[in-house]
């Protein structure tokens, strides 16, 4: 649990950590989404409540013919201790105020006292639908798997859930 807290504080502290000039001239460039759910949803004998926290930077933003896709970092941890920490890439499409977002991320799993999902490597697959709300934020939901792709003696998955606010700094 402390080194969730460590490497939470840490990429807290790496965010904010830009001069005043680069504050003024990137404002409202950085999002923190917060989110709540059951991880593995679909296994009467593993589920588990889970919390946390993701980040991206617009300012590393591009567009594409697959879309708008940036970087993301984050974070999560269930009631069970299972951790995942992940980075990858998400697309954003833009439905009025309705905000399609897929994303792709490997990460490193460790069990704790949760659901052994084979091997410390895992890819999280993810689709997230979120709606716009006054003052650069959102509220949405998502739905993720994560997998081995059968890296591991065994590859049982996990399918997950969340509801997740969003803020712009």
């Amino acid at each position: 649990m402390i080194r969730i807290i460590v490497i939470a504080l840490f990429i807290l502290i790496n965010c904010f950590s830009v001069n005043s000039e680069e504050k003024i001239l990137n404002d409202n460039n950085t999002e923190f989404n917060v989110f709540s759910g059951m991880f593995d949803f679909s296994d009467d004998g593993k589920r588990s409540s889970l919390i946390g926290i993701q980040h991206k930077n617009e300012n590393l933003n591009r567009d594409t013919f697959f879309g708008n896709l940036s970087p993301i970092t984050g974070a999560m941890i269930t009631a069970d201790n299972a951790t995942y920490f992940y980075t990858g890439v998400q697309a954003h499409y833009k439905i009025g105020a309705l905000n399609f977002t897929p994303s792709f991320t490997p990460g490193y799993y460790n069990e704790g006292d949760g659901k052994d999902l084979g091997h410390a490597l895992e890819f999280k697959s993810e689709l997230q639908l979120s709606l716009e709300l006054p003052k650069d934020s959102q509220l949405g939901f998502s739905y993720n798997h994560l997998s081995n792709a059968s890296l591991g003696d065994k590859n049982p998955g996990a399918n997950s859930y969340m509801f997740n606010f969003f803020k712009k700094f």
